[in-house]
């Protein structure tokens, strides 16, 4: 398609294109995640108070916009930029499930890029960005992508500050059950905004990363569904 030909009846939702971005709720999906370019920015800290989160946020939304207007006008491609999405981790997990404290955690903010946009694109996105937004982050912005495979995933509706039972249900009680171990980052999908939803209406995809053990190959546990 030229670059200057219509793109946008074409334009891609990959929340509508890509399976891994739904989740059933009220309990836990195994499925499996193709490979997926992110933009990414790391951190520490509770996201409701540290400057870097908010900084992070503040850089990753004009590049991820900066690429799709560039795909748009110059390959003729449009797409929907993703949902905002992190990495969550600590030393002791107990801060996710139990304390809840974040200013023991660290995170990697993140936005899903396609996967036709080359690192040459993401470079010029990027100089664009720092020319004229002057993005707090920009030198810590990298592609990069994550290869998550075999995940766990339920759709959490409500504040974020309840996503804790869902946690520890997910890895005191169907992990063990089904014969799997926790392999790779917490991993969080924000498919509602929570500037313009009530906290009770908010709709987050919690996916873990998890791995068959031994048990579990022994006995043939179900096949999980393909999310490409």
């Amino acid at each position: 398609m030229p670059a200057n030909a219509d793109a946008t009846a074409g334009k891609i939702d990959f929340k509508r294109e890509l399976a891994c971005y739904s989740a059933p709720r009220g309990r836990f999906e195994l499925i499996t995640v193709p490979p997926l370019r992110y933009l990414m920015i790391d951190g520490h800290g509770d996201p409701n108070t540290a400057s870097s989160y908010a900084d992070a946020l503040a850089t990753l939304y004009p590049v991820a916009y900066r690429l799709k207007f560039a795909s748009r006008s110059e390959l003729g491609r449009d797409y929907t930029v993703p949902p905002l999405e992190a990495l969550w981790w600590a030393d002791d997990m107990a801060a996710f499930t139990a304390a809840r404290d974040k200013s023991r955690w660290d995170w990697t903010a993140m936005i899903m890029i396609p996967d036709w946009l080359d690192a040459a694109a993401v470079a010029e996105a990027r100089e664009t960005v720092r020319r004229k937004a002057g993005a707090p982050a920009i030198d810590a912005l990298r592609a990069e992508t994550l290869a998550e495979d075999l995940v766990v995933q339920t759709l959490h509706i409500g504040p974020y500050d309840a996503e804790g039972p869902v946690l520890a249900a997910l890895h005191d009680e169907f992990l063990p059950a089904n014969g799997l171990g926790l392999t790779g980052r917490h991993h969080e999908i924000y498919l509602g905004d929570p500037r313009r939803s009530a906290p009770e209406r908010l709709r987050t995809i919690l996916r873990q990363p998890v791995v068959r053990t031994q048990n579990s190959r022994e006995s043939g546990s179900s096949r999980p569904r393909s999310a490409s």
